[in-house]
């Protein structure tokens, strides 16, 4: 039997991806036709009742009706448009697999409008919203308000490099923007297969499970596609490393402290902090783990340019703990909710947050890189030519 190679592993990772948006499309098109005009097709509550229970979805989704409506127009926009992202982000990445140039640019230009427009209707029923309204209440409207900015910011950045014509920093930008875009189909997913492992709860009890692990999921796996994707070994002007052995002693000691005061506080809280602390904690030892022993082989291998950017992420990773604990204080002060509540949203949001710093961090690091080759290159000036009469 032949081994599976690392390009057999990309081509099976892309295929799965693009099921998954395919498959999650028209229930994002269709998902609030119901609330505007009751009885209308809802293929995702459908097959939501039938895998896990139609009660299940109706004492989830009765409560929905009211925030819902008072911001229809703006959710219906958002979510026929996110199911057109859905559909978007594999044809860009085909097309950027086959190097058809011109087709990607005209659909990256679509998709950037796309993006904006539909992060538009999100902006909006979030204003609208207050956060103890929102489904799973306030640490839920914290993660979505954090989703969305994360997406805004990261096609904007993405953009931006484009237009600098830095295809590898665009490539990364993109790559998590649609990693951000992708929590909502796994989040679907989520919701019926979590049921099996978690039987008893609600829905919006599998959505707190759903959303401590969500954000790492996808910003790994950004990560995974963006590294996949590039296969330098070195840089030239690339210099010391951003991330040397004390940056990352020290990040690892503070995040082992933040991250053993997390568990602390989320198993103060009894079994839902437990069952919590569970679904944050599975996920990041999983990432730490593929992150520290790929930052360790390249090393091994000299391949200087891989060995930097997953050490960068790597110290990301550790600094989450850290960004969590220290938003628990500001979120339960600034927006007024209670402690576990603001401890399951700083938790739920400090995967995602670091792993966007990290990415700023690799973005500036290569043109850095770029900015040591442009001085290195001499300039050479036109020496004025001197000639002797002859007497």
């Amino acid at each position: 039997m032949r081994p599976w190679t690392s390009s057999t592993w990309r081509r099976a990772a892309a295929v799965g991806v693009t099921a998954v948006c395919l498959w999650y499309a028209p229930i994002a098109m269709t998902e609030l036709w119901s609330y505007a005009r009751p009885g209308a097709p809802a293929p995702g509550e459908w097959l939501l009742a039938h895998t896990v229970s139609p009660r299940y979805v109706h004492d989830a989704l009765a409560t929905r009706v009211a925030p819902y409506r008072h911001s229809l127009v703006p959710m219906i926009v958002h979510s026929v448009l996110g199911g057109l992202l859905m559909l978007l982000g594999p044809a860009q990445l085909l097309t950027a697999a086959r190097r058809r140039a011109r087709l990607h640019r005209t659909l990256g230009i679509l998709f950037a409008v796309t993006v904006y427009a539909s992060m538009a209707g999100a902006g909006l029923y979030l204003a609208r919203t207050a956060p103890r309204d929102a489904f799973s209440g306030p640490a839920f409207w914290i993660v979505l308000a954090t989703i969305l900015v994360g997406t805004v910011l990261s096609v904007t950045f993405g953009i931006l490099a484009a237009v600098g014509h830095l295809p590898d920093l665009h490539q990364r930008w993109m790559l998590l923007c649609y990693g951000f875009l992708l929590t909502a189909p796994l989040l679907r997913l989520e919701w019926g297969a979590l049921p099996a492992v978690l039987p008893g709860l609600s829905m919006a009890e599998i959505n707190r499970v759903a959303i401590m692990h969500l954000g790492s999921l996808v910003v790994f796996g950004a990560l995974l596609a963006s590294r996949a994707r590039d296969h330098r070994d070195g840089i030239e002007g690339l210099g010391r490393s951003w991330a040397p052995l004390p940056v990352t002693v020290l990040a690892h000691l503070a995040g082992a402290a933040a991250l053993v005061w997390v568990a602390r506080a989320l198993a103060a809280h009894g079994t839902a902090g437990n069952r919590l602390l569970v679904a944050y904690l599975v996920p990041y030892a999983v990432a730490y783990g593929v992150m520290a022993t790929v930052a360790r082989r390249a090393a091994r291998a000299g391949r200087v340019w891989a060995r930097e950017e997953w050490r960068i992420h790597l110290t990301g990773l550790c600094l989450a703990p850290v960004f969590s604990a220290g938003a628990v204080a500001v979120l339960q002060h600034s927006l007024g909710i209670g402690r576990f509540t603001a401890l399951t949203a700083g938790v739920a949001i400090g995967c995602g947050i670091t792993a966007f710093g990290a990415t700023l961090v690799v973005s500036l690091r290569l043109l850095y890189a770029r900015e040591v080759r442009r001085r290195a290159v001499p300039t050479t000036r036109a020496v004025p030519r001197v000639t002797t009469a002859v007497p």
